[in-house]
């Protein structure tokens, strides 16, 4: 948590984050705020939802900072990247990204919000060193509905093989040095 500190201007996000992530890396059965709120001893989970959605704090920052931490702790010449990405089952349809479209997570097309995730593997270990959430055409060509969800009107759709595309090009740029990347067909 010392590498990421500094990312957060007031104490209170800090130690929300802090609890976060300890609840992430918990053995909890299921994570969400509610189940993690209440792992930080939180009566609700006001406090994680803040942090993740109102807070100041730039996220991208966090995810060099980690990114930099998990290369220098599992650097290994045969590294590799691995693209892959995960759907959450979600009933509304006002979460950012929510349609119905195929996710591995049911095997089948369903409503979900879906994400693709870039990790960093060798031999030592591996973990997520970036993210992107995929934001279907059918938000992207719908100025209001992004405006309501507080979608940037700088996002612009992209398939999800671009979306590996560009975080595999920030690791390159970063300095991560990998023998080969790797994904399913979709990529």
């Amino acid at each position: 948590m010392g590498r990421i500190a500094g990312r957060f201007g007031r104490v209170e996000p800090r130690r929300r984050a802090r609890a976060l992530v300890l609840g992430l890396l918990s053995d909890l059965p299921r994570k969400n705020c509610w189940t993690l709120a209440e792992h930080a001893g939180d009566a609700n989970p006001y406090g994680l939802q803040h942090l993740l959605s109102r807070a100041r704090w730039d996220a991208d920052a966090v995810r060099d900072d980690l990114r930099g931490f998990v290369v220098e702790h599992l650097h290994h010449q045969d590294a590799v990247l691995v693209v892959d990405e995960t759907g959450d089952l979600k009933k509304g349809t006002h979460t950012v990204g929510v349609q119905r479209q195929y996710t591995g997570t049911a095997g089948r097309i369903e409503n979900s919000q879906v994400a693709v995730y870039l990790a960093y593997s060798t031999p030592l270990g591996h973990a997520a060193i970036d993210r992107e959430l995929y934001v279907p055409r059918s938000w992207t060509q719908d100025a209001g509905r992004c405006r309501a969800a507080g979608i940037p009107d700088t996002v612009a759709f992209a398939t999800k093989p671009a979306l590996a595309a560009r975080m595999i090009g920030r690791a390159l740029d970063a300095g991560v040095i990998a023998s080969w990347v790797t994904g399913d067909e979709v990529y």
